[in-house]
């Protein structure tokens, strides 16, 4: 009995450890940030890697979210006789929920991996240790560009997203469900307002800390060998989107109760 509740007890403190050691991970980089010398060229290259390189795959998702949400909007809102509100339902669904939840878990999946394999290896290999040899601090040159970049690219994704995601919604409900063009237009300018852009705009950018935070701590992290790397990556794509999903519930409820006020 005795040896259970120490062995819980264990666990309970090294996972709290483990949160501590994760928060004073992101402050260092964060305070970091602001020391020169600034990785202009480092940070160009993740912006690459984690905005451009993701854009195809977050502009097909994002066409094909706006095409199904046309459909069951268009197929829901007969059953009221508000067909004409389609066009609202999904600005208003793209803009505020769907487009930075599904652009931040695109984003995680692809850049996110990638960023924490990459300093996983970099970690195992030794590399880390080469910087810190020639006085090179690994937090400022490997991790402040990651959490920069990712920061401007998801919210710029973001608004690729629900662009193309509009414009899926409008070929769909226009060309082959029959809905009126200007009605379509002129009630989604209407229901759009700045508080539901700005509402999606603070997501995106939480989101984009969120995934580069955890990649990085993991990668950092990581331990040794193939299955380091392997549990290190997997650990932070999970670990990213559970706290996407959860953040974006919370955020949600405290925007809109600010707003409401």
């Amino acid at each position: 009995m005795t040896s259970s509740i120490i062995k819980i007890g264990n666990y309970v403190i090294s996972k709290i450890a483990s949160v501590g050691s994760c928060f004073i991970f992101i402050f260092k980089v964060l305070i970091s940030a602001f020391k020169p010398p600034y990785e202009f060229s480092q940070f160009l290259k993740q912006m690459y890697h984690v905005g451009f390189m993701s854009t195809s795959v977050v502009a097909l998702v994002g066409g094909f979210t706006g095409a199904v949400l046309a459909v069951q909007g268009e197929y829901t809102l007969s059953k009221f006789g508000a067909t004409a509100f389609t066009g609202s339902a999904i600005a208003l669904s793209l803009i505020r929920e769907l487009g930075p939840v599904l652009t931040a878990l695109m984003v995680n999946g692809r850049a996110g991996s990638a960023m924490t394999a990459e300093l996983g290896i970099m970690k195992i290999t030794e590399q880390v240790d080469a910087l810190r040899s020639m006085a090179v601090d690994p937090v400022h040159h490997l991790m402040v560009p990651r959490v920069l970049a990712s920061l401007i690219s998801v919210p710029l994704l973001t608004a690729i997203f629900i662009v193309v995601g509009i414009f899926g919604g409008y070929l769909v409900a226009v060309f082959s469900l029959g809905l009126p063009s200007g009605t379509f237009m002129s009630v989604m300018i209407e229901s759009v307002t700045s508080i539901d852009v700005i509402s999606g705009f603070v997501k995106s950018v939480v989101f984009g800390l969120i995934i580069a935070w955890i990649a990085c701590y993991n990668g950092w992290k990581c331990g040794f060998g193939a299955v380091g790397v392997n549990a290190a990556t997997t650990s932070a794509v999970v670990t990213s989107s559970v706290l996407i999903l959860v953040t974006d519930y919370f955020l949600t409820s405290i925007l809109t109760q600010i707003f409401l006020d």
